[in-house]
């Protein structure tokens, strides 16, 4: 069986992966050098914890197995079972916290409500004031940067994948044939558009203008080397997995700053390779897209890491923004939909992308027959 993967970000890149695995011929083109969107602009976290209970969780859970798989087999994507810590500071985020352990899911997820003393001893960075920590064994993390690098080195010890990088593909120009911009045409059983947040031209022309994804922008940071890993109770908010009668009453009777609900504002803070940190982040729906980075946000995230580690930041040496696609129906993993006779489009995961994508592509790589 021959399969064409269109986009070289993380989605795309683990359809071609499984179709590897299954012993299939793939082309893989890319419209840039390598892949340049949320694939690396995001926190690199397995992040488990916040999945909305059902379908998203056991995508997430079967993406955390087959991730720690592919992580023994390659290093360079530096697979962490890092786990994460959400330190909580009032009483109304100790309910949530509460509420998120008496979940029946609670064990699949690694759920465990921690003493100041007892999280400090999985993290010791966390110096500063806080009552109780929701811990969840379960997340991990890999390398946003350098992961698509490290999976590509490795499918490209198999004679049976090219990669194509600098073609962006214009047309589909017969079952599973689809032309680029080089004038080549690629033959295929199979071709999976994952084009990320790239929602425009061929992906508008063939899913037509209903297509239910929408495009969201955020911004992000990184530090110099600081030993950490954590969320705040604002991540509670944002998160499916902690909707509960605690999470009302958190939101009613503790508003989150004025920046912070401005900006649909959470702290993430995932430790990179280098022990810097990478932290955010903000969400922005509406376009036309800002094309600037705005102080505020980096300010308000700045002060609740403060307040967390008990210590000042490190020096910030990177801030950058990224747009990713985001299904409309948020209770949706993925927009997966037959756009053309052998093409199909694989869109949409959202903030879930570089979590459940390895189990994305099984279930498309399953429901195609591969």
């Amino acid at each position: 069986m021959r399969v064409t993967v269109v986009g070289g970000g993380v989605v795309g890149t683990m359809h071609a992966w499984q179709a590897i695995e299954r012993g299939h011929e793939v082309v893989q083109i890319e419209r840039e050098a390598e892949a340049r969107g949320a694939s690396l602009r995001n926190f690199g976290q397995i992040w488990v914890s916040g999945r909305a209970g059902g379908e998203e969780l056991e995508t997430a859970l079967r993406a955390r197995e087959l991730w720690e798989g592919i992580g023994g087999r390659v290093a360079k994507l530096g697979f962490r079972a890092t786990g994460s810590l959400t330190p909580v500071r009032t009483e109304l985020e100790l309910a949530v916290a509460e509420a998120a352990v008496a979940r029946p899911d609670a064990a699949a997820r690694g759920y465990k409500l921690l003493t100041p003393g007892e999280a400090r001893a999985v993290n010791p960075a966390l110096r500063g004031e806080f009552s109780a920590a929701l811990f969840c064994e379960r997340d991990a993390a890999v390398e946003p940067r350098t992961a698509q690098l490290a999976l590509r080195e490795e499918l490209r010890k198999s004679p049976k994948y090219t990669f194509l990088p600098g073609r962006e593909v214009r047309e589909v120009v017969g079952t599973g044939a689809v032309r680029d911009d080089h004038g080549d045409v690629h033959h295929a059983d199979a071709v999976v558009l994952a084009t990320g947040a790239w929602l425009g031209g061929l992906v508008r022309e063939l899913a037509g203008p209903g297509l239910p994804v929408r495009r969201v922008r955020l911004q992000m940071m990184q530090t110099d080397p600081l030993p950490t890993s954590v969320a705040d109770g604002d991540s509670f908010r944002y998160y499916p997995a902690y909707a509960s009668k605690a999470l009302a009453a958190l939101n009613a009777g503790q508003p989150q700053p004025e920046t912070a609900a401005a900006h649909k504002m959470q702290l993430l803070m995932v430790q990179r390779a280098d022990g810097g940190l990478t932290i955010g982040d903000t969400h922005e729906y509406e376009h036309p897209f800002a094309f600037d980075t705005v102080e505020e946000p980096y300010e308000h995230l700045t002060g609740v890491v403060e307040h967390l580690l008990g210590r000042p930041l490190p020096r910030v040496r990177h801030r950058w923004a990224g747009v990713y696609a985001q299904c409309t129906d948020t209770s949706r993993v993925v927009h997966r939909q037959q756009v053309a006779d052998g093409v199909w489009l694989v869109t949409g995961p959202g903030g879930r992308g570089m979590t459940c994508s390895p189990a994305i592509a099984e279930t498309t790589a399953n429901e195609l027959g591969w």
